[in-house]
């Protein structure tokens, strides 16, 4: 390996290129994208279909079916679902991993171009939006007063609007919880009965006199001039003068028989901050910008325009991602300092002054590289890649030490400085560059998982595999040459030193007498891996924790039929019930619709009357504290007798359904809807499930008109003359827009003179008038009557369905109690056509789980490959691999020990066990070998290489658990369990490495 010996006679050439990296470095740490979790996007699109006044059958049928046969012909398609509502529709379709999300994206919207002419022409809206981690508030703002009119507040929150989006890093700002103003034209239907005027008439008016058409251009000499016609109307008096019919007699106008006006539309979303009326500001972030500098030009605009507000409106901030990022990635970089003193400390002791500023250049160097090959990668900083940073930390200053304790050892064998350190560095150069393939090959496998889940590790897995290779470069080159200057001759002195003692007094006695009796030593080592499996069933197996956030959402769903009264009771109910507890310090409702999404893994999209959403912000978290408050919330809100309200705490890792998530499918809703009640119940009867949820519960009630053909033709009444009358009469006839001159668009829309919601009653008042205009009560064509149908019809993959959906008290349990319901659903006898699904955590857990299982495995096989390339022999790597069931014992102590539970992340931390375990085996195996190359005898290369590789072992094994050690210990949940079982399998296998490899070698290897 000639690497050293260039870069210590071309050191200036290696002292400029590592400055150079490390100032850009500086600049990416700096400037980097920071988020408080990963930001990336899948592949997948979700359709809205606004549809006023259609049933759920009416949308499945000429909305849902259509666009899903047009969707089901696009490729690598994952999962098709869709639900349809009274008025509305979502679909959604989600690609395999691995798709382009833009390329994807396009061809959904070519498909929906070719299917949206062919749907219904009432459709009022069809939006078209691809996934994006970035519909996550960077920030929500909330408008507060109780005096103040929705069209002051809105006036002011489009000023801050105006200021905020012009802004560095914001896609978009939206203004929410206020109430659409409409132009309302107002029937006296008294008036239009006497004049003979009908709906259709009075709409056809408007609208014609409303239409822009335009007239073209004509020539004038050698001039072209267009021609403007009389256009769209410009203000409520044209609207008010326009002629409705006219005779001989007289004219009649629209303000003869209806008043115009501005108005609200009826209430279907509104907002509270802390029980005052609110509307939101919502600000969104763009793709790859710094919170941090979007946060730090926001706050003096927010400030100026606070500060601008009249007396009695007052400006609050619900929710700033920036200080919740500050946090979170404050907290990782103290736990990544704590482990850099604690490494440098052990280094220090290990291997004096001099020789650990030579190890410890490694550390930032390796670091800020890493850092910039991250960033060109694009990925930001987030838990995900400080973690990375974390987990490479001790594994970084590996190589680094082997090369310093080589060339001390050729400087006390009397070699000059430069020939030290370019002979000490050769001698190990292959070895550590097969060392860092092996561990880099645990990590290359796992940043190529699909799905959410592989999403959501994949940086951690980029970032540790750059700042490896990059600390294997600076081993390789700036290592040598900074040895080379700073490391000089230490004359060895008679006094032992204490790892000498070590060596001598225990170690090579233990070492000895296991290789008098090698088989022995095996048996036991196959005990104890044996016995630590048998702990697996008692550790349990978990997906992701939860987020450890001083946050809930409260969902309160009143039964449907509830009017909107009724909603913004019960969660003015919850508002007063959260004023009691002191540790509550915010609180944002929403009745009507959903808060704006403040998570990247929860998706809140439902509006409708019956549901209402409270976003609370508590003063800090814990974990004791917090789980007694969220069982409180709970028990209290059981007992509310007109709503199902639900407390729910965000949990970490990929977007899933629900903890728990059964899906019927088949073809009969009424089927459907009674193996769901059976369902619920099974849920309900499982000790640990809480907020079961069934949409199918209960049908809805609806009020069907039954139109009398005969009789409304014998009255000369049209079928679309009385649903236009009925529609008019209730929630009125949406017939055009009208714009302002300011650019505001407003719906035009016909209407009885109703002061509120109407009621049953009003239906006793409508009148349908026949081709002749004469005004004939509904009662007289139609009767009306109560009836039973779905509020919700859903498809997965095209097949009806219906999913029922649970929490769980522990998250940790999610599985397991999915597990005990599927069993009893195994046991049910479910009608022939008809099958159940199990989504929700489980189905992410198995899939997430056996990404990683493909993982291990590739990563096994591709170790392999390497030692057998380095050795030239399959007897060795399989003696090397030994160390791996000696580091999966110590993982499954350190779980058991410490009272957590096999999570995801201790997979990830298992998983990189493999390629950290190995390289102690290496070291061993590959100077054992060249001990024996120059002339030793088996048995004394054997003594000799684990004398030699004693230190280093221990201070490599020392150094990557000094670096962990501050995230195990305060990182939560999500990343003890990873902690722990790194930290345990090192342990286990750098003992037993010292002991069972070289016993092996003397079994195996030939003599």
């Amino acid at each position: 390996m000639k690497l050293p010996e260039l870069a210590i006679k071309n050191h200036q050439f290696t002292i400029v290129i590592v400055i150079l990296l490390v100032l850009i470095g500086v600049v990416t740490f700096i400037t980097m994208p920071r988020s408080e979790d990963p930001q990336n996007d899948m592949a997948g699109t979700a359709i809205n279909v606004i549809y006023p006044g259609a049933s759920p059958e009416d949308l499945e049928q000429l909305v849902v079916d259509p666009i899903e046969e047009e969707l089901n012909e696009l490729e690598d398609i994952k999962k098709i679902e869709s639900h349809a509502y009274d008025g509305a529709a979502f679909i959604t379709i989600e690609f395999v991993a691995g798709s382009d999300p833009e390329d994807k994206y396009r061809k959904v919207l070519e498909k929906m171009n070719n299917v949206e002419p062919e749907l219904p022409k009432e459709i009022k809206s069809v939006e078209k939006r691809k996934f994006s981690v970035m519909d996550v508030s960077i920030m929500q703002l909330a408008l507060v007063s109780d005096s103040t009119s929705y069209e002051q507040l809105e006036d002011h929150a489009e000023r801050l609007k105006k200021k905020i989006e012009k802004s560095y890093g914001i896609r978009k700002v939206n203004i929410l919880a206020v109430p659409e103003r409409e132009v309302r034209i107002v029937t006296d239907f008294e008036r239009m009965a006497n004049l003979n005027i009908s709906y259709n008439q009075l709409a056809h008016a408007i609208q014609s006199a409303n239409a822009n058409i335009p007239g073209g251009t004509i020539d004038v000499g050698s001039r072209k001039f267009s021609v403007k016609t009389s256009g769209s109307y410009e203000n409520l008096d044209e609207i008010r003068n326009t002629i409705v019919s006219a005779s001989s007699v007289s004219l009649v106008k629209v303000n003869d028989v209806a008043k115009v006006e501005f108005a609200d539309e009826q209430d279907n979303y509104i907002a509270r901050y802390n029980g005052s009326t609110a509307i939101f500001i919502n600000v969104l972030q763009k793709k790859n910008t710094n919170i941090y500098e979007i946060d730090n030009l926001l706050q003096p605009k927010i400030s100026s325009f606070e500060n601008s507000l009249p007396e009695g409106i007052r400006l609050e901030t619900v929710l700033n991602q920036a200080n919740t990022v500050r946090a979170r990635i404050g907290d990782f970089f103290i736990n990544f300092s704590q482990g850099i003193l604690l490494v440098g400390l052990f280094i220090l002791i290990a291997v004096g002054i001099r020789a650990s500023m030579v190890v410890m250049i490694a550390i930032p160097v390796s670091v800020l590289i890493g850092l910039t090959l991250l960033d060109l990668s694009g990925y930001g900083m987030q838990q995900m890649s400080i973690a990375g940073l974390i987990i490479a930390l001790g594994l970084l200053v590996d190589n680094s030490i082997a090369v310093v304790e080589n060339i001390q050892r050729y400087l006390e064998k009397g070699h000059s400085k430069i020939d030290a350190a370019i002979n000490g560095t050769k001698e190990i150069g292959w070895a550590l560059v097969s060392a860092t393939a092996t561990t880099v090959l645990a990590f290359v496998p796992m940043a190529s998982i699909g799905g959410p889940t592989g999403d959501f590790i994949r940086s951690l897995a980029i970032v540790v595999i750059y700042t490896l290779v990059a600390s294997l470069v600076i081993a390789l080159t700036f290592a040598p040459y900074f040895s080379s200057v700073l490391l000089k001759f230490k004359e060895k002195k008679n006094k032992e030193t204490i790892s000498g003692k070590i060596i001598n007094n225990y170690y090579v006695k233990i070492l000895k007498a296991s290789l008098d009796k090698p088989r022995l030593t095996i048996a036991m080592v196959a005990l104890v891996f044996v016995g630590s499996l048998s702990l697996f069933g008692l550790i349990g197996v978990s997906f992701f924790p939860k987020a450890e956030k001083a946050q809930l959402l409260i969902n309160v769903n009143t039964p449907e039929g509830s009017n909107f009264t009724k909603t913004n009771e019960a969660v003015k109910y919850v508002e007063n019930v959260l004023e009691e507890y002191e540790e509550v310090v915010k609180v944002a409702s929403n009745i009507g619709k959903s808060n704006p999404r403040v998570y990247y893994n929860i998706f809140s999209s439902s509006f409708s009357v019956t549901h209402g959403q409270l976003f609370v912000t508590l003063k800090g978290y814990e974990s004791e504290a917090m789980i007694n408050l969220v069982d409180e919330l709970r028990n209290r809100f059981d007992s509310y007798p007109s709503a199902s309200i639900e407390v729910k705490e965000f949990i970490q890792g990929p977007p899933v359904e629900a903890p728990i998530a059964i899906k019927i499918m088949g073809d009969d809703l009424d089927v459907i809807r009674e193996i769901s009640k059976d369902v619920e119940n099974i849920m309900n009867e499982t000790t640990g499930v809480i907020n079961v949820e069934n949409i199918l519960t209960s049908s809805k009630t609806s009020l069907k008109l039954d139109v009398d053909y005969q009789r409304a033709g014998m009255f000369g009444v049209g079928i679309s003359d009385v649903d236009l009358a009925v529609r008019t009469h209730i929630s009125g006839t949406q017939i055009g827009e009208f714009r302002n001159n300011k650019g505001e668009t407003f719906n035009l829309k016909i209407r009885m003179p109703f002061d509120k919601n109407p009621g049953y009653e009003e239906l006793e008042r409508v009148y349908v008038n026949n081709h002749q205009g004469t005004p004939i009560p509904l009662r007289q064509v139609a009767d009306i009557r109560f009836e039973q149908s779905m509020k919700k019809i859903s498809h997965y993959n095209l097949d009806r369905q219906n999913t029922i959906t649970a929490d769980v008290v522990d998250i940790g349990q999610a599985a397991p109690l999915t597990e005990k319901i599927i069993a009893k659903l195994n046991n049910y006898d479910l009608p022939e056509g008809y099958s159940f699904y199990a989504g929700g955590q489980l189905e992410e857990q198995q899939e997430s789980f056996g990404d990683m299982g493909k993982v291990l495995l590739v990563s096994l096989i591709g170790i392999f490959a390497v030692l057998v390339l380095q050795f030239r022999s399959f007897t060795q790597p399989l003696i090397i691999y030994s160390a791996i069931p000696l580091a999966v014992t110590g993982a499954f102590l350190a779980l058991f020990i410490t009272g957590h539970s096999f999570s995801f992340m201790a997979f990830v931390g298992l998983t990189s066990l493999i390629g950290i375990v190995v390289n102690d085996s290496i070291i061993l195996v590959d100077y054992a070998n060249q001990v024996r190359a120059a002339g030793s005898g088996f048995i004394d290369a054997i003594v000799e290489a684990g004398k030699t590789r004693f230190v280093p072992i221990i201070l490599t094994t020392v150094t990557t658990i000094a670096g962990l050690l501050p995230l195990t210990l305060r990182g939560g949940d999500m990343w003890a369990p990873m902690g722990w079982a790194i930290i345990g399998g090192l342990l286990s296998s750098t003992v037993l490495c010292l002991i069972v490899v070289p016993v092996l070698y003397k079994l195996y290897s030939k003599k």
